[in-house]
């Protein structure tokens, strides 16, 4: 079955969920669902449930109709999970895992290996946002949900640059742009802008980097006390990591955040010779072989150092194969 509408047949309540600190792919994914479903299927009930989001996605129809909480009395007939590669990773909606009839996952993680009522999950996809395109009809995609699809798409391929992107990426993105979106607003507003404390930030974490590896591997680290000085949270960590990675000679960005008192959500980036995900998913997390990421304990140098040896080791079998 590749129609969202053959999982909706006597389906009557629906919960969308999303994953924890919710990125540009997981709000575009969800909400565009949530926009396809009430604008053409009214006789089903659908909540969208995520944690809060950030105010560069406000141009997003709908944003104000999502619970950022879970009511356990509520019991739905049908959820579907968007772009979560594991079930740690699932946001406010847990609970329904449990609860509801059904549970229907689109994603894109490599690393997902969880077993659902239905789970499609296209590793070969640039996003969630992609694969929840293939299962909807064309002509039936409202100018709303096209927006919110497209911002997805624009965030997991960092504006059709990253090696996810495909040609398939790029017809679709052109599909949605023929809707009418402000597809150039989107770019800027919810990619490219930060606001000054997000850039000061930034330009401390890259002046305080350091490299690893012969240069071929970069790290940069922001501790929670810095995050409370600036005023800033998890979600202005955003395009920190791309940047490192940017370093001409790196060819693995290490991105560290402290959540709370030593413990760090780790990003990595890679360009073409190191499989992030692999190393992501030894220290208990997930992700795409050029974007991964996990959450350690200990001090900074501490995970740094286990993070890095797997990184010299991969470093190494290619420069062998070569």
């Amino acid at each position: 079955m590749h129609n969202l509408a053959d999982y909706l047949k006597e389906i009557k309540t629906v919960a969308i969920a999303g994953h924890v600190n919710p990125d540009g792919d997981c709000i575009g994914s969800c909400m565009g669902v949530w926009l396809y479903l009430r604008d053409n299927f009214p006789d089903v009930r659908a909540d969208v449930y995520l944690q809060p989001v950030r105010e560069v996605f406000s141009y997003i129809e709908g944003l104000d109709q999502i619970h950022t909480e879970c009511d356990t009395e509520k019991k739905y007939d049908l959820l579907i999970l968007l772009d979560i590669s594991s079930r740690e990773r699932i946001g406010v909606a847990g609970p329904y895992l449990e609860t509801a009839g059904k549970t229907l996952c689109f994603d894109h993680h490599i690393t997902n290996q969880e077993q659902y009522t239905w789970l499609y999950n296209d590793p070969e996809a640039s996003s969630t946002s992609e694969v929840v395109w293939g299962f909807l009809e064309e002509d039936k995609i409202s100018r709303a949900c096209a927006e919110a699809l497209y911002t997805g798409i624009v965030h997991d391929t960092g504006v059709f640059q990253y090696s996810c992107t495909s040609p398939r990426t790029m017809r679709i993105a052109a599909g949605l742009m023929e809707k009418g979106i402000p597809f150039s607003e989107i770019v800027d507003e919810s990619f490219y802008q930060k606001t000054y404390a997000q850039n000061q930030i930034m330009g401390r974490t890259l002046m305080e980097s350091i490299m690893l590896l012969d240069g071929k591997c970069i790290v940069g680290v922001v501790r929670q006390r810095e995050m409370d000085f600036y005023g800033l949270n998890p979600g202005d960590m955003d395009g920190i990591v791309s940047q490192l990675r940017n370093t001409i000679g790196v060819e693995v960005a290490i991105f560290l955040y402290e959540t709370e008192f030593q413990t760090f959500k780790v990003s990595l980036r890679s360009k073409a010779r190191v499989d992030v995900s692999e190393i992501a998913m030894v220290f208990g997390g997930g992700g795409h072989k050029r974007a991964a990421g996990c959450t350690m304990q200990g001090l900074p140098y501490d995970v740094v150092n286990n993070i890095s040896l797997y990184v010299e080791k991969q470093l190494k079998e290619q420069e062998a194969d070569d």
